[in-house]
């Protein structure tokens, strides 16, 4: 009688130290082209294009939303609007939205001053730089 010998079961050896680092470099890269990809994208949305404000006729009690692109000017009434830029900020949970606006009074032909208002203009905070003008108040709402 001829006996055959079992064969043995070879049990391959798996380099797991490898597959471990493989693992984590996988995740790290993962990660760090995730959060680039964020803060790129996060930083494109902070400056708009367009700037929201609204302006206020005291005398009428009237208020009309108004939209600006940023380099045009816009005339309204007796105001000239222009908006230079405007930022969204960085942080979410207390959002502020900045324009550097500039605007001219038509209706005034003194031409000592140019500008009745020129500088930033704070969402949260308006009474930083205050638009001051007996007629029209204005006020920014948003920027995209």
């Amino acid at each position: 009688m001829l006996i055959i010998p079992k064969k043995k079961k070879m049990r391959l050896k798996r380099n797991i130290k490898v597959g471990n680092r493989s693992i984590f470099f996988n995740l790290i890269l993962f990660f760090f082209i995730l959060t680039t990809n964020a803060l790129s994208l996060s930083k494109k949305n902070l400056e708009g294009s367009t700037t929201e404000i609204k302006v206020l006729d005291k005398i009428s009690s009237k208020n009309v939303s108004l939209e600006l692109q940023n380099g045009e000017q816009f005339k309204f009434n007796d105001l000239l609007i222009k908006s230079i830029k405007c930022k969204n900020s960085e942080f979410d949970d207390d959002p502020e939205i900045t324009a550097y606006i500039q605007v001219k009074d038509l209706s005034v032909k003194n031409n000592d001053e140019v500008f009745v208002f020129n500088g930033w203009m704070f969402s949260s905070s308006p009474s930083i730089n205050p638009f001051d003008h007996p007629v029209y108040d204005i006020w920014l709402t948003r920027c995209y």
